[in-house]
């Protein structure tokens, strides 16, 4: 096998190098099996090529000392070619620097010199153009215009030029020597901005924004540019409004217009203003006036349309502040809706309260004429204060009861047509009072829905409901106050939910804030005075209610039985009918209360019914049966007293029982029930008084007990 550099090349495996050498040698490999095999062979072999193989590495080391050498060679003749180049560079680099400081040097001189030239020539182009303006004008002293300029149309923009030039000296010029020539310079001017306007015209009719930007530009240094701008205003305004709903119309001709303005014109802030303006004190004022002015009939009406319109009005404002109308747009903004709705504005707060009024009046006497009732003057002054005074502290039904036949006179229909007249009308003060104005303004609604719904409405149904309970010995009694109660409260909720949702942040941040929660205070407190008297007599009427059950239904043969052998009932009539009666009460009270109103409420009830039994069993005098059978009426009253669901009442009729066995038990044992748990804490009079109603207490001699 030749041995050559490439047979090393990578991958290089030697073990396989070793045994593809002894392959090819006869008798070193397997070919012939193990007679084959011949060991001398294959040493000779091996050691022939190695001796090759140092003879290839001789050879290639000779090659590497070779390329060696000649890379030192290259490596000092390219960096002696280095430093020859870093030395041209040195070179090229002054050199470079002289240029550039000649290049200086001669453009110092040029600049120099260009002021020079400038300072001749503009003397001279002024004097070449006060000569070309002199001849143009020696033209206007003959009469007769020559120049081609002023003749050939497509030349307008250099007569524009000129005549602006000279109409600016001809104003310099003395009246009575140049009258005839300014006269003609006059003509002129006007004659051509005339033209320039037309030209402009018909150009936005033809949609050319580069004719309208070249012709713009001309005009500018013309009087008549403000009018080249008003015509532009007027022709842009042409067909903008076909549809009936001028706010969109002008929102849509704004955003067409605004693009079309900055191409046009050197200032777009000021014509977009300006075409803005022109649409508030025309379009606008106009569209609201004719709304307004056509008053209808009915506030109502004029009053959403002033909303509505104002409320439009603001919002197509807050879309006009996208484009560029100048520095203040805000206030320029402000200014124009000022100016359209100021008139309106400052009589709008008389005229809200005057429909809230008649309204709300109106509202009032509808119901009460759905009802045939005819409104009573509820009584004032002095009189009616003693009379309040006195029915406060004794409960005393001054004056005539009044038969309702269960008419409430409160209406929740009623209620929510003036709380939602209220709430408009506080939006509407909202947004069309003036920020210092607003706080007064909701104060005032605000004192218009307190005299309507809680004076007019709630507290008159009140004093017709306290005229209309009976006396407590009545006996018969409709308790219809019950129900007065029940819908007073949720109105009251559905009038607070209001000042909190609508008044309250109307006037959170000033002093009418106070004022608001004074009077709402005051109209609550004079409210839960005539609740509480109207509760508290409508108890007593009940307790007169049950004392006239038991005075007819409960008699003295009741708990003195003739034949104690054969009482076969569980509890008397009286106490039957009783408790039917309370359990009634104490489930119309729930669904009258809410809250812990209903608990203190049912306490005074049970508190008030216990002192009624209490009282009405002293009255009877017991044998041992009619004993038992008090027993099982107060256990009966017991049973009722829990449907009250107040601990303080259950206790007293636990107590009540206690004291009924006083009644039954034998004599020898009756010190150590009056020891018991219940009854140790009692007045021992009472224990006595309830002692003495048995009918052996002189036989038995059950006084000593107490002596």
């Amino acid at each position: 096998m030749a041995t050559t550099a490439q047979l090393f090349e990578e991958p290089f495996d030697a073990d396989e190098y070793i045994e593809r050498l002894a392959w090819r040698t006869p008798g070193g490999g397997s070919k012939g099996g193990a007679e084959g095999f011949d060991p001398k062979k294959l040493l000779e072999e091996f050691e022939n090529h190695i001796e090759e193989l140092k003879q290839l590495d001789e050879r290639i080391q000779r090659k590497v000392e070779k390329l060696e050498q000649q890379c030192h060679r290259e490596a000092k003749e390219f960096a002696h070619k280095v430093q020859e180049l870093q030395r041209s560079n040195q070179v090229a680099f002054l050199h470079f620097q002289e240029l550039d400081d000649h290049i200086s040097y001669v453009a110092t001189k040029v600049c120099h010199l260009g002021d020079q030239l400038e300072g001749v020539n503009t003397p001279r182009q002024r004097a070449v153009e006060a000569q070309r303006l002199m001849t143009y004008f020696n033209e206007f002293l003959d009469g007769e215009l020559r120049s081609d300029v002023f003749n050939n149309p497509d030349k307008i923009k250099e007569a524009a030029d000129i005549i602006q030039k000279l109409h600016l000296i001809a104003q310099e010029l003395p009246f009575d020597r140049f009258a005839d020539v300014k006269a003609k310079i006059a003509s002129k001017y006007h004659d051509l901005e005339r033209q320039l306007i037309q030209e402009f015209t018909a150009a936005q009719r033809r949609g050319e924004i580069g004719r309208m930007r070249e012709v713009a530009a001309v005009l500018l240094h013309f009087k008549g540019y403000a009018h080249c701008i008003d015509v532009y205003i007027k022709q842009c305004q042409e067909g903008a409004y076909m549809h009936n709903d001028v706010f969109e119309d002008t929102a849509l001709l704004c955003q067409r217009v605004n693009k079309q303005v900055g191409e046009v014109f050197s200032s777009p802030e000021m014509v977009m203003a300006k075409l803005i303006q022109n649409i508030f004190e025309n379009k606008l004022q106009a569209h609201v006036r004719e709304t307004l002015e056509t008053r209808p009939t009915e506030l109502e009406q004029y009053l959403k349309n002033l909303y509505d319109l104002y409320t439009r009005t603001t919002a197509l404002a807050a879309k006009l502040t996208e484009f560029n109308l100048g520095s203040d747009k805000h206030t320029f903004l402000s200014k124009l809706i000022k100016s359209i709705f100021s008139t309106y504005l400052d009589s709008y707060i008389d005229m809200e309260q005057q429909y809230l009024q008649t309204r709300s009046a109106s509202i009032l006497q509808r119901y009460y004429d759905s009802k045939n009732h005819q409104k009573r003057p509820l009584g004032t002054g002095s009189i009616q204060e003693l009379k309040e005074r006195i029915r406060q502290r004794t409960n005393l039904p001054l004056g005539p009861s009044i038969d309702t036949h269960g008419e409430t006179f409160l209406s929740q229909e009623v209620v929510v047509n003036l709380l939602q007249e209220t709430r408009h009308a506080f939006q509407r003060c909202h947004k069309l009072s003036d920020p210092a104005d607003l706080p007064k303004n909701a104060y005032s609604i605000f004192l218009l829905l307190v005299e309507h719904l809680c004076v007019d409405h709630i507290d008159y149904a009140l004093e017709i409901g306290l005229s209309a309970i009976p006396s407590a010995d009545a006996k018969t009694a409709n308790l219809y106050f019950l129900d007065v109660v029940q819908q007073a409260n949720t109105i009251f909720h559905l009038f607070d939910k209001q000042f909190n949702d609508h008044l309250m942040p109307l006037i959170s941040s000033s002093p009418k804030l106070t004022e608001c929660l004074q009077k709402k205070k005051e109209v609550i407190e004079q409210m839960e005075v005539k609740l509480d008297t109207g509760i508290d007599r409508t108890l007593n009427c009940m307790i007169g209610q049950m004392k006239h059950i038991l005075a007819t239904e409960q008699k003295k043969t009741d708990f003195r039985p003739e034949d104690e052998n054969n009482v076969m009932i569980q509890y008397t009539t009286a106490c039957s009918k009783v408790c039917a009666y309370v359990s009634k009460q104490v489930e119309r009270v729930r669904r009258s209360m809410d809250g812990k109103n209903v608990d203190t409420v049912l306490t005074e009830l049970g508190v008030r019914f216990h002192r009624l039994i209490h009282e009405h069993l002293q009255q009877f005098s017991y044998n041992y049966m009619g004993g038992m059978l008090a027993i099982c009426d107060v256990a009966e009253y017991r049973r009722c007293a829990k449907d009250f669901r107040v601990s303080l009442v259950l206790q007293l009729f636990d107590t009540l029982h206690a004291l009924c066995n006083l009644l039954v038990v034998a004599p020898d044992n009756l010190k150590q029930v009056c020891s018991g748990e219940q009854l140790t804490n009692l007045d021992r009079n009472l224990l006595h008084a309830f002692v003495q109603l048995r009918a052996d207490y002189r036989s038995a001699r059950l006084g000593r007990h107490f002596s």
